[in-house]
């Protein structure tokens, strides 16, 4: 099933989605708990609605879990060469912005001071009820559905604050396309290989030119890994969103930048259009436009170490 949160008439809605139409739940009902066979209305064409996130999530971690993008965007960040060996211990995310979320179709603006705009092409799977200490096995049956996960990056913020020793912060806490629906987990079932990953096609294009062309399958981990390694001594809730990391061969312009030397292709500019497509989701495409200036925040001030 394709679940889809819309706006249409200026109300907020969640439907299935059919052909070119979504069929509206009743009043209250979401993705989280909707059923095959939950009553629905008369369908409302796709092209007159807005999508919106699918889920409305209490948190999202986004992992790094494709060794070809670490390679990539480690030399364009910090100019460092290889995978570390601690990649290959666990899976390791971080935390990002649950109220930055953009929808499939929104426009994406600049963030302040950043001169450095980039997109990643992710999947992310969507919990539907809550786990703690979970089995890679148990935490199969965790797993709601899955969404294209698009975690736009200002490069060159994000680079200054890593330099810190904590994960990025301003340089990817300002927007996150999820979309453009959800599909449940068992509609995907029929693209998992013989050693449990999901095997879809992963492209990515900028203004109509291909860019990046990946599998899903390439993760070092399945998602139920990622999900068993979340609940690790914490709580998985309904509604998180769990994001695979950006995929490899292009699936962001940092990891071609380390592989070329150079900024080519350029940092995105007001007036790009990112289409990312996930064989078996769907596809979303943002348009950039321009930004709000910087408000100044003074430098750290040098303060004397004095004790009481």
């Amino acid at each position: 099933m394709r679940i889809a949160r819309y706006e249409h008439h200026g109300e907020h809605r969640t439907g299935r989605v059919e052909d070119d139409g979504i069929h509206p739940f009743p009043e209250g009902v979401t993705a989280l708990t909707a059923t095959g066979d939950a009553p629905t209305g008369e369908p409302v064409p796709l092209a007159e609605v807005r999508l919106l996130p699918p889920v409305q999530p209490p948190s999202v971690r986004d992992f790094v879990a494709f060794e070809e993008h670490v390679e990539g965007v480690r030399a364009a960040v910090d100019g460092a060469s290889g995978v570390p060996d601690a990649w290959y211990e666990a899976p390791t995310f971080y935390f990002t912005n649950p109220h930055a979320l953009v929808g499939a179709h929104d426009d994406v603006p600049v963030p302040p001071g950043c001169h450095a705009l980039d997109f990643e092409l992710e999947v992310a799977a969507v919990i539907g009820r809550a786990g703690r200490d979970l089995t890679p096995e148990r935490a199969r049956d965790h797993i709601l559905g899955y969404t294209v996960f698009n975690d736009w990056s200002a490069r060159d913020l994000q680079a200054r604050e890593m330099r810190v020793g904590l994960g990025p912060c301003k340089g990817k806490d300002f927007a996150t396309t999820l979309g453009p629906w959800l599909v449940t987990a068992d509609e995907l079932e029929p693209y998992r290989d013989a050693d449990g990953f999901l095997r879809l096609a992963l492209t990515a294009e900028v203004n109509g030119a291909v860019v990046g062309r990946d599998l899903l399958s390439n993760m070092g981990w399945p998602f139920e890994d990622l999900v068993a390694y979340a609940s690790r001594g914490a709580e998985v809730r309904p509604g998180d969103v769990l994001g695979s990391g950006t995929c490899g061969n292009g699936g962001c312009l940092a990891e071609l930048w380390g592989r070329n030397g150079e900024r080519t292709p350029p940092p995105l500019r007001p007036g790009d259009t990112v289409t990312l497509t996930v064989e078996g989701i769907g596809t979303v495409a943002n348009t950039v436009v321009p930004g709000p200036d910087p408000l100044p925040v003074p430098p750290a001030r040098r303060r004397p170490r004095t004790r009481p």
